[in-house]
Parts: structure tokens; C-alpha cells; sequence
């Protein structure tokens, strides 16, 4: 097992008081934190994993068929194609139907929080996306979301869509993974709509694929009653080794803006002692020194969170 070399006390105690300045009244108006600690791995995850068998020891490849590299696409609607390969011992996307859970890819739309992919035997679809260049960061997971870390699990392509059609106004309705049919053709020919989702406008940043990337994984949405219990910490990394593995940089994690820990290993890091309410997550690459690693403004990257630890 891979232990977590911390370089920061963890525990993070933030008290608020409440005052008549307009400024404080603000700060009063957040929800106190509560104090994170970090963790062992939750028991039920632990025994996930003992059912799952060898697919632990996994390590799927994954090659990005569409979109192609640097291709132009003439639509808002992207189809994004997997393939998947290597030694899976088992291991395949598909989703339960009674839990709704399952293995899964992670598809990431410029900086935009993943969206998950479970059938690849049908396409894919980044739905209402602007015109512009974007890159595509896809990686495989598993039901609880913890990034599968091995060469080759990690794939990204850029690409541009021009006179796609988009409509900036449209909001960031769900699809993903739903089966919905479509009202508009008969009965009998009606298909279920593929996995995918209608995306926010964004563009991609000036990302170099052969610098330091960080991406950011999890957390991600709502955590309530046992969820919220204990939250994972997860990410993919590329062209970096931090320094408990032997290279020179390292992970630093801040909730609401507040410095929790330098994460110095490559594995997942799970915290307990979560509080109620909207958190702010960020993850930074940074070198030697604690300066940030910049790559397309991607390797600080921030995710709100929801919390509900009451059933």
C-alpha cells in the first residue's frame, strides 16, 4: 500500500464571528468549515474492491478514435469515439442498472469538470460547444471515481470547432448517461439518446501536451449523508513526478482558499470532517520552490462542491 507524505498539519480548524460590517457579515454567511482530517479509505470502498478481484491490478489503455488530432469540426455537437485496450484483467466501462454506478471514462471538455462515459460501444456526445479550439481529456476510472494511473490510461487530443451553431445562452442541461427518446422521429425508429451532455461555453487554454499537466479529477457535485462522510481527492498527472515518488513536484490541495496539505505522492487522498455547505476545491501543480507550474492555466484549477452530511 502507498502511504501519503504530508508537509502540512492537516487539521484545519476555521472559526467565524459574526459582526455589523458588511464585510463580515459576508464571511458570517459561510459556512464554517469544520476541521479536515485526512483518512484511511473508507471501508466500503475497501471491500469494492475485494469483490472487484484483479481488476485492481488493471491497467487499461485507451486511444481517442474521434474527435481526430487538430481536426475542424462544422457542428456544436462533437462526437467523441474510445478504444480501449490493454491488459484489463476484467476491467470494462458499463454501468449498473440497478445502482447506476460502474466503471467509467472520465471525459473532460477544455478545464470543465468530467463528465462520465460508460458505453463505448456507442458514441460519445459534447453537446452545444463553442467555436474555438478545445482539447479533449479522457482517462478511465472506477465506480467510486478513482482514476486508473497506469502509461497510456491518459489520452488528449486538441481540435477546433468552427461554425458550429452554439447557442451561448443555452444552459448546461443533463443528459449523461440517460436513455431519452427522441420525440421527433416515429415510434418505430426512435433511438435512445447517446451519452453525453449539453457543455458551457469555454475555449481551450494554450496547453502544451509535453510540460507538467495536472488534471483535476475529483471531487465533483453533491456529497450527502455516508457520501459526505468521507470525500476523495483525486487527479490524473502527466510529465511530472512529485517527490515522494522521486521527481520534483507537488500537489497543492486548498479548501476555500484555505491550504490544507502538499500532496507529495500520486494516489488518492481521502478527507473526513467536512462541514455543510458549498466548498471550493483547488488543485495546484507546483515545482520545487511552491511556484506554480503553469501549463494553459490548467494546472490550478478550482471545482465547487456541495455538502449535506445529514441523510
Amino acid at each position: 500500500m502507498k502511504y501519503l507524505y504530508l508537509t502540512a498539519f492537516i487539521i484545519i480548524p476555521l472559526i467565524f464571528s459574526a459582526c455589523g460590517s458588511a464585510a463580515n457579515q459576508s464571511a458570517a454567511n459561510t459556512p464554517p468549515l469544520g476541521s479536515l482530517v485526512k483518512t484511511d479509505r473508507p471501508a466500503k470502498i475497501a471491500e469494492l474492491i475485494k469483490q472487484r478481484g484483479e481488476q485492481e491490478e488493471a491497467k487499461p489503455v485507451l486511444k481517442i478514435l474521434e474527435p481526430a488530432a487538430d481536426a475542424t469540426i462544422p457542428s456544436s455537437t462533437v462526437k467523441v469515439k474510445l478504444e480501449i485496450s490493454g491488459d484489463l484483467k476484467g476491467y470494462m466501462p458499463g454501468m449498473n442498472a440497478e445502482t447506476h454506478t460502474g466503471n467509467h471514462i472520465h471525459v473532460i471538455l477544455d478545464n470543465q469538470p468530467y463528465e462520465a462515459y460508460y458505453d463505448l460501444g456507442q458514441e460519445f456526445e459534447l453537446r452545444n460547444v463553442s467555436d474555438g479550439e478545445h482539447t479533449l481529456r479522457v482517462f478511465p476510472s472506477r465506480p467510486w471515481h478513482e482514476s486508473y494511473k497506469n502509461e497510456g490510461a491518459f489520452q488528449m487530443v486538441s481540435f477546433k470547432v468552427k461554425n458550429g451553431g452554439s447557442d451561448p445562452a443555452k444552459p448546461a442541461t443533463t443528459g449523461n448517461g440517460e436513455q431519452m427518446s427522441n420525440s421527433a422521429a416515429p415510434a418505430e425508429t426512435a433511438k435512445p439518446t447517446p451519452e453525453g451532455k449539453d457543455m458551457k461555453e469555454s475555449t481551450a487554454g494554450a496547453v502544451d501536451p509535453k510540460n507538467p499537466l495536472l488534471t483535476f479529477s475529483r471531487p465533483k457535485g453533491e456529497y450527502k449523508g455516508a457520501d459526505a462522510s468521507e470525500i476523495m481527492i483525486d487527479f490524473w498527472l502527466s510529465n511530472a513526478i512529485l517527490v515522494g515518488d522521486g521527481g520534483q513536484f507537488r500537489v497543492r490541495l486548498l479548501v476555500d482558499d484555505k491550504p490544507v496539505m502538499m500532496i507529495e505522492k500520486w494516489e488518492p487522498v481521502w478527507f473526513k470532517g467536512w462541514a455543510d455547505g458549498k466548498r471550493t476545491v483547488k488543485l495546484e501543480l507546483v515545482d520545487s520552490s511552491g511556484t506554480l507550474v503553469d501549463n494553459g492555466g490548467y494546472n490550478s484549477t478550482t471545482r465547487e462542491i456541495a455538502i449535506t452530511t445529514k441523510p
